[in-house]
């Protein structure tokens, strides 16, 4: 209901599959194997990564009505100014995860592929939401 449309947030929920290939190729990078903590980190990373494709179609839905620019116009300045804030929520995650994945403190064996999985998915997926997202967005979106 906030979209407006049933294609919005579809365009959103595509962002979940980018993280999923993120997370999996962190852990066969890392060695790690799926257990319980690592579909808990999941679970979290689906909504931060649900998060950053909002923030994005959200502008260009608000660049789209506020302002009345085109399409194409929308989809590069909202690329433009909200590459920072996305750049930056990855930032600190990927940061505050890092001890954990890196295994400091006890317990870290159990937690470890959790935050590796994390960290993938979020890196792959913000790389692949600045690109994919206005991608479809536009090719999805029928209005001019």
């Amino acid at each position: 209901s906030q979209f407006e449309s049933l294609l919005h947030p579809l365009v959103i929920m595509l962002t979940i599959p980018l993280g999923l290939v993120g997370s999996a190729l962190g852990l066969v990078i890392t060695g790690q194997t799926i257990s319980v903590v690592v579909l808990i980190g999941l679970i979290m990373l689906a909504g931060i990564v649900v998060n950053n494709a909002i923030v994005m179609v959200d502008y260009i839905n608000h660049l789209r009505r506020v302002q009345g620019i085109e399409k194409f116009a929308a989809v590069l300045q909202a690329g433009q100014v909200r590459f920072r804030p996305i750049l930056m929520t990855t930032t600190t995650t990927v940061l505050g995860l890092l001890p954990m994945a890196i295994g400091l403190g006890e317990g870290a064996e159990i937690r470890a592929p959790m935050a590796i999985a994390v960290i993938g998915g979020l890196l792959v997926s913000t790389l692949l939401t600045l690109f994919v997202i206005p991608a479809v967005y536009t090719v999805v979106d029928r209005s001019p």
